[in-house]
């Protein structure tokens, strides 16, 4: 019964937050990619069972989107990419596993049920759109089901971190053994070898140690700033690589977190008198900061500097990362098994009311 109301609880939650989304992130990109992704499917399938497929996926993303605005984690706007699917973008990622796991589940469980409901209008309605509705359907159970392989970075995978991280285990060995025999498909066999080479870096080559990430971040100042300062800067819109040469490209920075786990670096260039926040998308030791690129752009307002700027840095995982709650443990793990065991099941029950789909 828990894990009805669970999953009641977790539902009723995504429809008030995915209205929240819809009202307040920029929907161009998104809507554009999901128009393409619509058209490059169409080249191959009928037009209508390419509009299904792409809401299959997109309601499988809002479900992602929902948990995470539960968690009070910022995320974008579902990306839609041809014959890949679709993927949101964390603005800065879990600091549990808990919280990782909980995201992950909820594009299965949203998915599910938007297939569910497919079903449902298939089940009830009798030619063309019936058969097409149940196919809709059928590979919107297909595509939650295979998300829950226990491959990083798909579903299962990040779910896998709340139970236990064997799953991964099982996911390398019996994960292989699917994608050879049963889906037959290059992506998801090159999903799984970055699988095993993260898992090599991870607990072989990099044991104990941090990740080596870079971020990227674009500052806008003014033109005038610099004038002010005595630079010298020509018109047009080319790149302004021989500033590089005359500030210096390694810049001084301090870094500091909020009390929500937000880390943030300041970057202080003393030479133009700027000093600019910048999120980071999870915690690390700051190595440096440097400049790799200096524009001149054109825009309404006036003109602008862009200063393109990496910062560099270790990452690491908190040491009670992955220490959850043995009853946690085994909530994630039920409801990843019967959402398992579910989709498998009105996968053949769809099959067979379809006429062997």
């Amino acid at each position: 019964m828990w894990l009805l109301g669970a999953v009641g609880v977790f539902l009723l939650g995504a429809g008030k937050n995915i209205f929240l989304v819809l009202k307040s992130v920029k929907f161009a990109g998104p809507l554009i990619s999901m128009f393409i992704s619509i058209g490059a499917y169409a080249l191959i399938f009928p037009l209508e069972f390419a509009i299904g497929l792409v809401i299959m996926l997109l309601i499988h993303e809002l479900g992602h989107v929902a948990a995470a605005k539960q968690k009070g984690l910022p995320v974008s706007a579902p990306l839609f990419i041809p014959f890949l699917g679709a993927l949101i973008a964390m603005k800065r990622n879990p600091r549990d596993a808990v919280t990782e796991a909980y995201i992950a589940i909820g594009g299965p469980i949203l998915g599910t049920a938007g297939a569910f409901v497919v079903y449902l209008l298939g089940s009830n309605m009798d030619g063309e759109w019936g058969q097409l509705l149940l196919v809709i359907a059928y590979v919107g159970f297909l595509l939650n089901l295979v998300n829950l392989l226990p491959i990083h970075p798909l579903d299962g995978g990040r779910i896998a971190t709340a139970v236990t991280r064997w799953l991964w285990l099982a996911g390398l060995i019996g994960g292989l053994v699917v994608i050879i025999f049963f889906l037959q498909s290059p992506l998801f066999f090159i999903i799984w070898a970055l699988f095993a080479w993260e898992l090599f870096q991870k607990y072989v080559k990099r044991k104990g140690k941090g990740r080596n990430a870079e971020v990227g971040a674009k500052i806008d100042v003014p033109v005038e700033l610099l004038l002010d300062k005595g630079f010298i800067i020509p018109e047009g819109t080319e790149r302004l690589n021989h500033l590089l040469s005359i500030l210096q490209q390694e810049i001084a920075f301090r870094t500091f977190s909020t009390l929500d786990g937000q880390q943030k670096v300041s970057i202080l260039w003393n030479e133009i008198g700027l000093n600019q926040s910048i999120d980071l998308p999870s915690q690390g030791i700051i190595k440096k900061v440097e400049v790799s690129q200096i524009e001149n752009v054109q825009k309404e307002s006036g003109r602008i500097i862009r200063i393109h700027c990496l910062i560099q840095s270790e990452q690491y995982e908190p040491d009670d990362y992955y220490n959850v709650p043995l009853d946690t443990r085994w909530r994630f793990g039920l409801a990843y098994g019967v959402l398992a065991i579910f989709l498998g099941y009105m996968m053949y029950v769809t099959s067979i009311q379809g006429g062997h789909i």
